[in-house]
């Protein structure tokens, strides 16, 4: 497939897909607004109702093959607890979250608290009548990872297997789509990457690209094949955010970052127990339960500084954080729990 025919003649957006779109933008710009005027509540939160997953991708430590649903009053209580601390945006991750078997509801319960409703997801699941589904309930974004055009032993998360649902998307979704392909951590082919952005700019969707870390979530500098695909689809994603930031730009040369990590306040991840992490790869700080979680927890962690974030390659973490990038420099308070002297993060099984 050529970038003359993916690129240059995408789909025409159906109609009640823009006026979807008019209005999302302008509660994404209200969100971000009221971020800026105050530091008090969380930006983003990740809630995971599903921790097992149906694929086994190498490099991924969030899944497992056995666990249970969260039950959906508790998941209800946990998005309401999420609507009191002021959440603008809640993203649903795994595992797999369309193998929840009420997520509908779990979506739509996001959307009654005024937060922007989004989520993470492999994809297999999709069908024309699911994504109707995913319409009615209010879903915002939907992000998908693909990491090669055929499966292999790394990954099973290809172009071939998702192609259809992909157009399936294009057919019939009312919510912004993003495909995020990757390079790095095992990846086999990485001009894969470039396929797949072009097919995802093709249909409409939009597109970008990621540096996949190792086990820790921390820096995995690219090798010279692996650079050269990112650059090339940075190029053909100019409207992504990531183009206006220097965090990815820097892990791709193998250099560390100086910012501040906001995680624990304007980002928070939510794990299947219903605890409250700085990341999907620091699961155990502050690990407070949510129903316990306050504002004061927020503005205490919004001012605490990470020592894992020089070498952090959690993009969502980066862009969030990046609101609150000019204020309130961070101090060397540790969160409870945290190892005496705040001394290296480590990651919780």
């Amino acid at each position: 497939m050529t970038q003359s025919a993916t690129q240059k003649n995408p789909r025409p957006m159906p109609l009640r897909r823009r006026v979807r779109g008019a209005m999302r933008r302008m509660r994404e710009l209200g969100s971000i607004a009221h971020a800026l005027l105050s530091t008090g509540h969380p930006y983003m939160a990740q809630i995971v109702p599903m921790r097992r997953c149906n694929l086994a991708c190498a490099y991924c430590n969030e899944y497992d093959d056995h666990s249970k649903p969260v039950p959906l009053d508790e998941m209800l209580r946990r998005i309401d607890d999420l609507g009191r601390l002021g959440t603008s945006v809640i993203t649903i991750s795994g595992g797999e979250p369309l193998l929840h078997p009420e997520l509908d509801q779990i979506i739509a319960r996001i959307r009654k608290t005024g937060a922007i409703a989004g989520m993470i997801t492999n994809g297999y699941l999709l069908n024309a009548e699911r994504i109707q589904r995913l319409n009615k309930a209010g879903l915002d974004h939907m992000q998908i990872s693909i990491d090669n055009v055929m499966p292999d032993e790394v990954s099973k998360k290809s172009l071939k297997v998702l192609d259809q649902r992909l157009v399936w998307l294009a057919e019939h979704a009312d919510f912004h789509v993003n495909i995020n392909s990757v390079v790095g951590g095992g990846i086999q082919n990485p001009q894969d990457a470039y396929t797949i952005s072009q097919r995802a700019l093709g249909l409409g969707f939009s597109s970008t690209i990621g540096i996949i870390h190792d086990g820790d979530g921390q820096l995995k500098p690219l090798g010279g094949e692996e650079r050269t695909v990112w650059d090339a689809v940075r190029k053909l994603t100019r409207r992504s955010y990531s183009r206006f930031n220097h965090f990815q730009e820097a892990i791709a040369n193998g250099k560390t970052n100086d910012w501040r990590c906001r995680a624990g306040g304007r980002y928070l991840y939510v794990c299947e127990n219903g605890l409250v992490h700085y990341c999907s790869q620091q699961r155990g700080f502050p690990a407070t339960p949510l129903s316990q979680y306050t504002t004061a927890d927020v503005k205490r962690e919004f001012l605490t500084e990470k020592t894992c974030s020089p070498s952090c390659t959690i993009s969502c973490v980066h862009q969030v954080s990046y609101i609150d990038h000019w204020r309130a420099p961070q101090t060397s308070q540790t969160s409870p729990g945290a190892p005496a002297g705040h001394g290296e993060l480590v990651q919780i099984q």
